[in-house]
């Protein structure tokens, strides 16, 4: 079982879901997943932690009816220090959507956005580092990048957390594999012109084709079926607030 007590800076640590309601979406990801779920206090806006095996993999927060972007899930890379990343973020073309703030004990965060318009988090762990489960099913397996600028994206993020990037070679699709000492860490992919930059995540299930079933059941859609990759048997869905994620049988452990 791959559990973490840390996460490397430069990698995603954590995601935690805006949702078009967080009490709808409980029972949705706890159906789907088989999550457990600890409901914050009031002082906490209600965050409430997603748990698997007894071990945190997501959250889930309620989205403000006013607020100027869809239900979504969001991702964060752990960093070193939140504010030195985020003025490195500015250098390199970004910008700040978020300031830097305390979260009680548990860390410390900002929110930005890429040259290119794809949203993501920093986060400086303190007492709270992140996922304490990956790649078993009902955790997260992988993050990527979608943008129509995806060398500008590839880029960016090569050089804000020192990663490396490799090309796949498959000529029917640009993506480029992002690595972090050689370890495979997240992906770019171009996406269409029309398709609004954006992050996605995907969650490790024991069966695809039975999970996005269960998706299409609970009222969420399926956007692509299931279908076989090099790392096992893909889909992208959408929970009934229209929150995009990918689901995967893996082929081997990551």
């Amino acid at each position: 079982m791959p559990t973490m007590t840390q996460h490397e800076a430069g990698t995603v640590c954590w995601v935690d879901l805006m949702a078009w309601d967080r009490e709808k979406a409980q029972a949705f990801y706890g159906e789907l997943f088989g999550w457990t779920f600890e409901v914050g206090t009031e002082e906490t806006g209600y965050y409430t932690m997603a748990r698997q095996k007894g071990h945190d993999v997501a959250a889930l927060m309620q989205r403000s009816k006013d607020a100027p972007f869809p239900p979504m899930w969001n991702l964060y890379f752990s960093v070193e220090d939140v504010d030195r990343a985020l003025a490195r973020v500015k250098e390199l073309g970004g910008r700040e959507l978020m300031a830097p703030m305390d979260v009680m004990d548990a860390g410390r965060m900002a929110f930005c956005q890429d040259p290119t318009g794809v949203s993501f988090g920093l986060w400086q762990p303190k007492q709270f580092p992140g996922a304490g489960l990956v790649s078993e099913p009902g955790s997260t397996a992988w993050h990527e990048v979608m943008t129509p600028e995806d060398v500008k994206s590839r880029d960016f993020f090569c050089a804000l957390f020192g990663l490396t990037a490799e090309k796949i070679p498959d000529e029917s699709m640009q993506y480029w594999i992002l690595k972090r000492h050689g370890k495979e860490v997240g992906g770019v992919m171009k996406a269409p012109a029309d398709m609004p930059p954006h992050c996605m995540s995907t969650f490790s299930v024991k069966n695809t084709d039975e999970a996005a079933a269960t998706v299409a059941r609970l009222g969420g859609k399926v956007l692509m079926a299931p279908m076989d990759s090099p790392y096992g048997r893909v889909a992208v869905v959408a929970d009934p607030g229209g929150a995009s994620f990918g689901i995967m049988t893996l082929a081997q452990p990551m």
